[in-house]
């Protein structure tokens, strides 16, 4: 299980962002994180995704309370969680061709065997044909390049994924593909979803259940709405 106990966090110590919230995520359950902009999902979910540093209370997976954060986690626990990110062209590098740009995290972690037929089963998964794989982001669409983030979100077979507004800046056939394929992933390996957005009717289709933050100050999260 995923539990964030009482996280206070942000990037001034002065005015949190996110204050005293609270969360679980259950292996195989689909969480939605909804709220208006400016509310502080993203940063609770880069604490969910050990990313940031949370100014106070607790992350704790497997009943086992996380100590080390970004690359100082231990490898075992940094592979869990897949994150896809709401804009895709700031969290890619625009040097790398889509290929190279999935394969990433297979590198990062010494499995460059496995590179090729990874690489290739993901994007089928996702929709990219190979003549996609060969261009940088700058030569793909919006669409593609999330396709792309998403399987390389999927590429180490992750037990957590973390969807930061994935869906904002897409068409509606793009969403439901990616959705899709997200749904496919969570029931085939029993990962746990926690799906940040905006957009209530999508997360009440998508999920099991969704917490939502209260329009009061400060913004008060409120789990299982």
């Amino acid at each position: 299980m995923l539990e964030l106990r009482a996280i206070t966090a942000g990037y001034d110590r002065r005015a949190p962002a996110v204050r005293d919230a609270t969360l679980t995520v259950s292996p195989g359950e689909a969480v939605g994180l909804l709220g208006p902009s400016g509310c502080g999902k993203s940063t609770l979910a880069r604490v969910a995704a050990l990313l940031h540093r949370p100014d106070s209370g607790e992350v704790v997976v497997d009943g086992t309370p996380v100590r080390r954060w970004r690359h100082r986690a231990p490898r075992e626990l940094r592979t869990a969680f897949g994150v896809v990110f709401q804009q895709p062209r700031l969290s890619a590098d625009p040097r790398l061709r889509l290929t190279d740009l999935i394969a990433e995290p297979l590198r990062a972690t010494g499995r460059r065997a496995s590179v090729p037929g990874r690489v290739a089963d993901l994007a089928g998964t996702v929709g990219l044909t190979p003549d996609l794989l060969t261009r940088r982001p700058h030569e793909v669409s919006d669409g593609q390049l999330q396709r792309a983030c998403l399987a390389r979100a999927l590429v180490l077979r992750p037990r957590w994924l973390i969807c930061d507004e994935m869906t904002a800046m897409l068409d509606a056939s793009t969403t439901a593909a990616l959705v899709g394929v997200v749904e496919d992933y969570r029931a085939s390996t029993g990962a746990g979803l926690l799906a940040v957005g905006h957009d209530r009717t999508l997360l009440d289709r998508w999920c099991d259940r969704t917490a939502g933050w209260h329009t009061v100050t400060p913004p008060a999260l409120v789990c299982g709405t």
